[in-house]
């Protein structure tokens, strides 16, 4: 199947996502606020496919975990975390009580790759990891993203994959050369100029090799029914639309696909393009904030020109999460941190699903 979607223009209503044959063994993720939370959860939990993660705005993977969740029943401790996550892995009011604490962090990410809840740890020791925080942040305190930092050094990662940028003067916000609001305003859509091409530093790093970005992408934002990947989870907190971003350079290449071999089964083709998944922050999905962070980040100008499909997975609002958060307190259930958190079993299946090989159009 091949996308007839070009010119940078959304579908009206949602469609199938499409398998496009996807490289899935070069991976990567990138999320701002809660989504920085998420990237880190991705990663570690699929990390024999990813192979770097930008950390914009967000703390160290396991923050939010409270000593006494356990010892509460249902959403018991997910109020608890919520209380952990708000006054010590954003706004870094309990550092008089050692929170966050890398080094427990990271004992306990050991913990859980032992019990195979997560991906093995030396598979993340290859990644390149990019993180951010803006000076004028006062959502997420700049040591909470210091923290991320080192618990990827005391993890493993080499000094030389790990890029910490702290010197510009932004919000709590995605930063852009040229599009959204004042550098340091924190408001919705969280989108911020700060004449910093942040989609492209951190690809750039991640990737090491990119070619330049083009000036006027030509690719396709396709809006995708995301029920499929979570009608069998439940309280999994996810809309039911995503977007994905797919450059024509991308599409059609299911003329590879052998000829009678039935459908979807196929390896992707050796050139297969490869997917950045791009978690957005609180307040930032397309139900709350429109299409801003899927299209004025400028991830599209370096997908083209590299071959790059970029995802862009939706959570919802609700009750629990007014907010739309991505969960990293446990509002989905206590295996939020794991391989069977329903979010990350959702995304996962999205990247699945691209990585196949359509054959009818």
């Amino acid at each position: 199947m091949a996308i007839g979607l070009a010119g940078c223009r959304d579908t009206s209503k949602s469609v199938p996502l499409p398998g496009l044959g996807a490289a899935i063994n070069l991976t990567s993720v990138s999320g701002i606020s809660s989504g920085a939370y998420m990237a880190g959860q991705f990663q570690l939990t699929q990390g024999e496919l990813v192979v770097g993660a930008g950390i914009i705005a967000g703390g160290p993977y396991g923050c939010a975990e409270s000593i006494f969740a356990g010892l509460m029943p249902g959403p018991g401790s997910a109020m608890i975390n919520a209380t952990k996550a708000i006054n010590g892995c954003m706004l870094n009011a309990m550092q008089i009580w050692g929170v966050p604490n890398p080094p427990a962090l990271v004992d306990r990410a050991r913990r859980l790759a032992q019990t195979q809840a997560i991906a093995p740890i030396e598979a993340t020791l290859s990644d390149r990891i990019y993180l951010f925080t803006g000076k004028s942040d006062h959502t997420v305190a700049p040591p909470i993203v210091a923290a991320a930092a080192s618990f990827y050094s005391i993890l493993g990662v080499p000094q030389n994959q790990i890029k910490f940028v702290t010197g510009i003067n932004a919000g709590h916000a995605f930063v852009t050369e040229n599009q959204g609001a004042a550098c340091d305003v924190t408001a919705k859509p969280y989108v911020v100029d700060c004449d910093y091409d942040q989609a492209g530093d951190l690809l750039s790093f991640i990737y090491t090799n990119m070619n330049p970005p083009v000036a006027n992408p030509e690719g396709s934002y396709v809006v995708f029914d995301q029920r499929p990947f979570t009608n069998d989870l439940s309280t999994h907190g996810m809309d039911d639309a995503g977007v994905v971003y797919v450059p024509r350079s991308c599409q059609g290449l299911t003329d590879r696909a052998t000829p009678g071999a039935a459908p979807n089964t196929q390896q992707p083709p050796q050139n297969g393009c490869r997917v950045h998944i791009a978690f957005h922050g609180c307040g930032q999905n397309r139900a709350l904030a429109g299409d801003a962070f899927v299209h004025r980040t400028g991830f599209a100008r370096w997908a083209d020109s590299n071959r790059l499909i970029i995802l862009f997975p939706q959570a919802a609002a609700s009750a629990l999460n007014p907010q739309g958060c991505w969960d990293w307190w446990g509002y989905t259930g206590r295996e939020y941190l794991t391989r069977k958190a329903p979010q990350i079993i959702a995304v996962r299946r999205m990247l699945d699903r691209l990585t196949t090989l359509d054959t009818s159009s």
